[in-house]
């Protein structure tokens, strides 16, 4: 779905940028720039790619300022100048292709409870089930599938996709987007060991989301133990990630695909958690942190800290010594420098002794 052709001039008061070449050329999409022709716009955001420019059949370019590009000789082209490329691609991404409107009705074919409140234009697919003291905000869609259970409240414009699950007495801020196959309030995992038995733990607890939030398609947000989950306004999660019982997300943070935090983490505001990072319960990770891909956080991060690193598996006994070390290694290779230099500063003067020995 598009809103329709779009001069660049337009596109430019959008994003403040300047147009070289032709403010009248039109675009309708967005497409790469290997891939781009008559009626596309792309974007190019470093100079090290200006060599597409010379085969690029896109009618208009969004490119960096610094980037030095000549005016198009031919009518109908034209370049976007920008400061900030992606940003700039977004909004125009997102002005050629906005999202869908529904029509705000309720399907035959979908169960709500009675006793739930439901506002006004929100669109129910078939095959959600709504249960009894559940609320949905005004604007929400709930696509095929869908599961919402008793008392768990959903915000204004959230858009739910097939087959999330939204866990009993769980609370959704505005505007929150749960992707396909995700799952918020399911149990923590917890057992208590009676003997060679596990015992369950009752998992009694709740999770809550703020506003703005986006949790990739099969992500889990597990139920507190006690008290609440906690994601924080603003956090965007990727696919595939598993956040468990009581841990808390700070405001503006960003955590990629197969990430796993184990229970009671803190996680602090505007933090990066690459892909497949591990983080070890009751951990408590500082705001503005950065973590890179396949990294394990065995205990807690400064506030600021930028970390990467992964190892194999080993036998726990000897992976101890080696963690254990780890945070010693600068220091002890200094030493074993300063070692080397006096061995070889003795075997020098050893040498000389030897051979004024021979002479006399």
């Amino acid at each position: 779905m598009t809103t329709g052709a779009q001069t660049l001039s337009k596109l430019a008061r959008l994003v403040g940028g300047r147009v070289i070449g032709d403010g009248s050329a039109v675009v309708s999409r967005v497409s790469p720039i290997e891939e781009a022709g008559p009626g596309d716009i792309t974007f190019l955001a470093h100079p090290r790619y200006r060599s597409y420019l010379k085969t690029c059949k896109a009618t208009a370019v969004i490119v960096a300022e610094g980037v030095e590009v000549e005016p198009p000789a031919e009518p109908g082209r034209g370049y976007l100048i920008v400061a900030e490329p992606y940003p700039a691609f977004a909004k125009i991404l997102g002005c050629l292709n906005p999202p869908r409107r529904y029509g705000g009705e309720t399907s035959p074919l979908a169960s709500v409870d009675p006793a739930a409140t439901v506002a006004e234009s929100v669109t129910i697919f078939p095959f959600v089930y709504v249960g009894p003291g559940a609320r949905i905000g005004r604007g929400t869609v709930l696509f095929p599938g869908v599961f919402v259970g008793d008392e768990a409240h959903v915000g204004r414009d959230c858009v739910l996709h097939s087959n999330v699950t939204v866990r009993e007495r769980c609370r959704l801020g505005d505007r929150v987007v749960l992707h396909a196959g995700a799952v918020v309030g399911a149990d923590g995992f917890g057992y208590a060991d009676v003997g060679k038995e596990r015992m369950k733990i009752p998992q009694v607890g709740t999770v809550e989301i703020g506003d703005d939030v986006e949790i990739g398609a099969n992500s889990t947000v597990d139920r507190a133990t006690m008290g609440r989950t906690v994601i924080g306004k603003g956090v965007k999660i990727d696919n595939l990630v598993q956040v468990a019982h009581n841990v808390v997300i700070g405001e503006g943070t960003i955590i990629a695909a197969q990430t796993g935090i184990a229970g009671s983490t803190k996680i602090g505001r505007h933090v990066i958690l690459a892909g497949q990072v591990g983080v070890a319960d009751h951990v408590t990770i500082g705001d503005n942190a950065m973590v890179g891909p396949r990294s394990g956080l065995p205990r807690s991060v400064p506030p600021g800290a930028v970390l990467a690193g992964t190892l194999e598996a080993a036998p726990r006994r000897q992976w101890d010594r080696v963690i254990a070390l780890l945070p010693r290694l600068p220091e002890l290779w200094s030493e074993l420098r300063d070692v080397k230099r006096r061995l070889s500063s003795s075997a020098r003067r050893g040498r000389k002794g030897v051979k004024g020995h021979a002479r006399r």
